[in-house]
């Protein structure tokens, strides 16, 4: 798997960005929220990338993981029904 700089780089912006708001002591869902800005580039990250490529940022950078499975939990509640889709 060879990650471009393109990847790392948003990766690493989406990790730091994390573990500050978590350093501060925030829930996943205030997380969620404060970190709208970077959904499109986390979008752009799973169209673009390889298949394990996801996995070798969520290892490499444990915010960026962290945010990964905050967005996998929510869309999981949302497909269930247990959530609300935001409008």
């Amino acid at each position: 798997m060879a990650l471009t700089a393109e990847q790392l780089r948003i990766a690493a912006e989406i990790d730091a960005a994390t573990q500050k708001l978590a350093r501060a002591g925030q829930d996943d869902v205030t997380i969620f929220a404060g970190m709208a800005d970077h959904m499109a580039d986390f979008k752009w990250l799973m169209d673009v990338s390889k298949q394990g490529d996801m996995d070798e940022l969520g290892r490499r950078f444990a915010g960026f993981h962290h945010y990964a499975r905050i967005l996998e939990t929510i869309a999981a509640g949302i497909q269930s029904g247990a959530m609300k889709a935001p409008r």
